[in-house]
């Protein structure tokens, strides 16, 4: 393969996009063109206003990045790809715009991966063919206003069951894309077992209110939203009937985390090109300021941690393309400690590598035409998001250890 002919050559210098193979490759080529052409000229319009537009999204749902490269009639329900090609496909996301990675995410990685593992077989055949075409748009919602880290034991959403209905009290927070879908998994625990369950509730049913979350200084594109219910009703039917405790739901988490750590090596990798952009273009001293030792040394520790970064995104999605550790994660190919380890790890050099990119940008560096305000910023988010750092040293703790410092 020619210089030319690869996709990621400035940001992979280890050269791990060898491992995908020549569809996969044509379909983030694909991708790329979309977001280059249709998205990306609307993002810094869009994060400066704080505000959402389908236009982020609805390009990306007729590229059919859920499905097989097959014909659509030929695809089965609950189909994935290889996790090496959805990490991929987070990675150009994020590498763009982290707000569009989220928005595409919460869709494609969040809620049809809460229906595929929480959902009956019979609900998967049901459902999956519109989610894959954004027919059917959902949310995951589990994180509450007062209860995100300790969200397993500190759950207050609850499900009482009423004949063939379930009735559902509570509030979720936190919410990205929850105004714009119509299907909200929510979490709840179920009165009368106390076991957390999860069920499909219609966005636009009276009992479900939406307020949006404001003044956000990350993910400004997004629509993070703030849900109340008060009595919604769900039909049993609508109830994810393999999801039975808080177990299951932690299963959904695994993936979920292997995702974002992909989504924050996307956003170095966007960071760092922007730096070298800004850094080779601009003068000081009548050179480029790209010449300079200091900015050099600062160049390579970005390179350094995206590769690093990488490095640990592209094997734990192998091992879930493979057979390792099968028997315990119940069918994923890598531990809950592994998907931490990568998460939390990935996040800290992302905070780095960004801060660094803001750092060589000069005064530039805080505005929008630079575009590493925005990574800089969406870093924090993603050092947050699908537990904190200090919960995900948690559970690698746990893992080395044999002993639980949870509280």
């Amino acid at each position: 393969m020619t210089a030319q002919e690869r996709l990621y050559g400035d940001v992979d210098p280890y050269r791990y996009e060898l491992l995908l193979t020549d569809p996969e490759r044509a379909a983030l080529r694909r991708l790329r063109d979309v977001l280059d052409r249709d998205i990306r000229p609307l993002i810094d319009e869009l994060w400066d206003a704080g505000e959402y537009s389908s236009a982020v999204v609805e390009p990306l749902a007729g590229l059919r990045l859920m499905d097989p490269f097959t014909a659509a009639g030929e695809i089965s329900p609950g189909f994935r790809h290889r996790a090496l090609f959805e990490g991929f496909r987070t990675f150009e996301l994020a590498r763009t715009d982290v707000s569009t990675a989220v928005a595409y995410s919460g869709q494609a990685m969040l809620f049809r991966n809460a229906v595929l593992e929480g959902g009956s077989p019979e609900q998967v055949a049901e459902l999956d063919a519109a989610m894959r075409s954004f027919e059917l748009t959902g949310v995951f919602a589990l994180t509450e206003p007062d209860h995100g880290s300790d969200v397993a034991r500190g759950l207050r959403t609850t499900a009482r069951r009423e004949g063939e209905e379930w009735v559902i009290h509570g509030a979720k927070r936190w919410i990205g894309g929850a105004a714009h879908a119509d299907v909200l998994a929510v979490m709840a625990r179920d009165e009368e077992d106390d076991q957390v369950k999860a069920f499909l509730v219609d966005r636009h049913d009276p009992a479900v209110q939406i307020e949006k979350i404001r003044r956000k200084a990350a993910l400004r594109i997004v629509d993070n939203g703030h849900i109340t219910l008060e009595g919604a009703r769900v039909p049993e039917s609508r109830r994810l009937q393999r999801v039975e405790s808080f177990r299951d739901v932690a299963r959904m988490l695994r993936s979920m985390r292997s995702g974002v750590s992909w989504m924050a090596s996307g956003a170095q990798a966007g960071a760092f090109r922007a730096a070298v952009r800004y850094t080779t273009q601009r003068e000081q001293f009548g050179r480029p300021v790209a010449g300079f030792q200091l900015v050099q040394d600062k160049l390579a520790t970005m390179l350094g941690n995206l590769t690093a970064s990488l490095g640990m995104a592209v094997r734990l999605s192998q091992l879930a393309d493979g057979e390792e550790h099968t028997d315990a994660c119940g069918g994923v190919g890598y531990t809950d400690a592994d998907a931490a380890m990568a998460k939390a790890w990935i996040a800290r050099r992302t905070r780095e590598t960004v801060a660094l990119a803001r750092e060589v940008c000069g005064g530039n560096g805080i505005t929008l035409d630079t575009e590493v305000a925005r990574f800089h910023a969406d870093a924090e988010p993603i050092y947050t998001f699908e537990g904190t750092n200090e919960i995900n040293q948690l559970v690698v703790g746990r893992a080395i250890t044999g002993i639980s410092a949870f509280v």
